[in-house]
């Protein structure tokens, strides 16, 4: 077992004690006592000593060894300099692009330029460059070129690997290399970041940490003492053959495990994938080079990146670039109980840098006084950055840490008002939701533990989550505790007392839950329910919402142009926005992130899901801008702006009979005059705005998990 967050050594920096800001200026650290710092993080967002905020947690977690930790926010690269402004660190540089990936940060699905950015001060565009974290590492190499230098965030830990770059449409190599970076961190990195600053402080050359989970480093060739597994052995790209195959998908609600499917004779029996052969064992997917020229090898890819996220069974991976080497440690280990509750409660002043005044920083007013109970998803949606990013194993804090932390936002916020905007993370409702057996948890490799429905094995009594609610807004001064992040309403129906308690006491009139499409084919896709699943929680939710004499509405979240979507699809999803009465008024097109399963079949139209076979059918894309347009204004049925495509595409699908004036018509014959324009009945207008990506209590603003 590894060693607790809170167990190791202090570093001799300790005297100095926790520092009421983590400084961002020269005179800050002479304030302090400071003669220089240890470690130096460069991000992108502006500082936010909030446990929301990557930089923040990393910087407290380090302080907390005893580490002396500077930040430089937000730095101008047009140039060295402003990386030189705390000095030369003693250790070490970490540098990540924010809280969000810069790229999704700075551009819209379309791939237009955003007028703002939530995470700076006054909301301004344009305090951060495209590709951050290359940036900033090229300046920090400019100004101290032997200084060890470590990447993180979202940003980094997408970009791990060989990658498919929507804004560039290539495939693009490592981030490592770009660069030139001594060790990348991913995922929810406290125990790694602690691990580097331990033993470099004992003066372990950064070059000799090649052993730690959840980092990756470039290397000239894969180290003695190592066995080599062709990922392509496993699991071949080529026409369907019988063939061993570990990574097989179960078709029903149960786990997958180490087993191979062996032909033999005319039986398939299952054989425990074992190997006579007692070195470690890495899996080599296929090269850079190899994945830019081959869609089909780019889904093999993805595909078995995403079978070893398995901290428990995951095995070390490797990709050529060149004559160099990609080394993708296994994903580090889930944090404790015990140490999710020491990382939450350390000395954050949960405010902006006091440097700032009273300028807005729209990211931190919307999760001033949110609380996050947990880490991490088992749901494994195709379009999400969760399980690469955060693991499918959920953390959790405990009830008493939880408690604690909404307490000291009712004493110590000046702002507070008697409401906590949220009790949640990357979902509302897994809290405490885990696997009923380790030893079946430490050998699955299934992507989903609810798709393509709830497993066996799972356990879904959120309970415990009820006695939380009901604690949390018992106490004194806590006039509302609100349920801000996405639900997981599949899950939510197996508790109804959870239901009844969410509905009854923490709605503010609306919750927004994303049953994401209609239709069998895209939702497949997405390992997302059906729509049925939606319409037993809306039953739910409407009888226990009349039964509190409440008139609370449901917003249905839905996304546009998702792989493995027709024009057919997204006009039957259309009909039954018309039909329930829905007319949205934001809508958003899928927005293919790094690494994302989804992003795999938006690149190559192969399904990943599935073994990957050069003569298998094509998966649908949705890639041209007219297409994606008109999927998008599919879902804005009623926008008069959008009736010229419908109509056009309503004629080519076959389906004129649905244009007309009538109420079982989808859009008008004619647009409509400037004196007299339509107004279509049944409807109410609802807010729906979806990237593609997780909705956590910081997602809203962020669009990526943290770190």
């Amino acid at each position: 077992m590894p060693t607790p967050l809170f167990d190791y050594r202090k570093y001799w920096a300790e005297c100095f004690g926790p520092a009421p800001e983590l400084p961002i200026s020269r005179a800050e650290m002479d304030a302090l006592g400071w003669d220089s710092c240890d470690i130096i993080i460069v991000t992108g967002d502006a500082y936010v000593d909030h446990p929301s905020f990557g930089m923040a947690v990393i910087g407290r977690v380090l302080e907390a060894q005893g580490f002396r930790v500077g930040i430089i926010a937000q730095p101008d690269w047009d140039s060295a300099e402003p990386f030189k402004a705390l000095g030369r660190p003693n250790l070490f540089f970490g540098v990540a692009a924010g809280n969000m990936d810069s790229m999704i940060n700075r551009y819209t699905a379309d791939r237009k330029r955003r007028n703002d950015d939530a995470y700076t001060p006054g909301d301004a565009a344009g305090r951060r460059p495209d590709r951050a974290v290359i940036v900033y590492s090229q300046r920090v190499r400019e100004a101290y070129r032997d200084v060890p230098l470590v990447i993180g965030s979202i940003e980094a830990s997408l970009r791990r690997i060989a990658h498919y770059d929507y804004w560039s449409d290539k495939v693009r190599r490592s981030i490592l290399l770009d660069s030139r970076a001594d060790l990348l961190l991913y995922g929810n990195a406290e125990r790694a970041i602690v691990d580097v600053a331990q033993r470099l402080a004992a003066g372990e050359p950064i070059h000799k940490i090649r052993d730690l989970r959840g980092t990756a480093f470039v290397c000239k060739r894969v180290p003695e003492g190592w066995r080599e597994v062709d990922s392509t052995s496993i699991d071949v790209v080529g026409p369907v053959q019988a063939h061993p195959d570990p990574y097989a998908m179960t078709q029903g609600a149960e786990c997958a495990s180490d087993e191979v499917a062996v032909q033999v004779g005319a039986d398939v029996v299952r054989v425990l994938d074992t190997v006579d052969d007692a070195r470690p064992a890495v899996v080599r997917i296929p090269a850079y080079e190899a994945v830019r020229d081959d869609p089909a090898l780019y889904a093999h890819a993805s595909r078995i990146l995403h079978k070893e996220t398995n901290p428990h069974n995951a095995r070390p991976l490797v990709q050529a670039h060149g004559d160099r080497e990609v080394w993708l440690n296994a994903p580090p280990l889930p944090l404790t109980t015990e140490e999710l509750d020491w990382v939450f409660e350390l000395p954050y002043t949960r405010l902006p840098h006091s440097t700032y005044g009273e300028a807005r920083i729209p990211a931190y007013e919307m999760i001033r006084h949110s609380v996050n109970i947990m880490r991490g998803c088992f749901g494994g949606c195709t379009f999400c950055s969760i399980t690469e990013h955060e693991g499918r194993i959920i953390q959790n804090r405990s009830e008493d840490s939880i408690l604690r932390e909404v307490e000291k936002i009712r004493d110590t916020s000046p702002a507070f008002t008697g409401v906590i905007s949220d009790l949640g993370g990357p979902t509302a409702n897994m809290w405490r939701l885990a696997c009923k057996s380790p030893e079946i948890e430490a050998k699955c490799r299934k992507l989903s533990c609810v798709f393509p429905g709830i497993c066996k094995n799972l356990n879904t009594d959120q309970k415990p989550l009820v006695e939380l609610y009901r604690k949390a807004r018992e106490l004194p001064g806590i006039k509302k505790v609100l349920i801000a992040s996405g639900l997981r309403y599949d899950i939510a129906v197996e508790t109804p007392e959870y239901v009844e308690e969410l509905v009854t006491h923490h709605v503010g009139g609306y919750l927004k839950i994303a049953p994401e499409h209609t239709e069998e084919g895209p939702l497949s896709k997405m390992m997302k329910p059906g729509i049925g699943t939606y319409d037993r929680f809306k039953a739910m939710f409407d009888k226990y919402s009349q039964a509190a004499g409440k008139k609370q509405y449901l917003i249905p979240y839905f996304i546009a142009a998702h792989p493995g979507t027709s024009d057919r699809d997204m006009m039957n999803l259309a009909l039954w926005l018309k039909r329930n009465g829905f007319r949205a008024d934001q809508v958003q097109t899928f927005y293919p992130s790094p690494m994302a399963t989804a992003t795999a079949m938006y690149h190559s139209g192969k399904n990943p899901l599935k073994k990957i076979t050069r003569d298998g059918d094509s998966l649908p894309t949705v890639k041209g801008l007219s297409q994606r347009r008109l999927h998008k204004a599919f879902l804005r049925y009623h926008d008069p702006d959008n009736w010229p495509d419908l109509r056009r595409a309503l004629k080519k699908l076959g389906r004129s009979d649905l244009i007309g004036n009538g109420k079982m018509h989808l859009v008008p014959p004619r647009q409509p005059g400037k004196r007299h324009p339509v107004v279509e009945a049944g409807t109410q207008p609802f807010a729906t705005q979806h990237n593609g990506l997780p909705r956590t209590p910081q997602a809203r603003r962020r669009r990526t998990p943290r770190k």
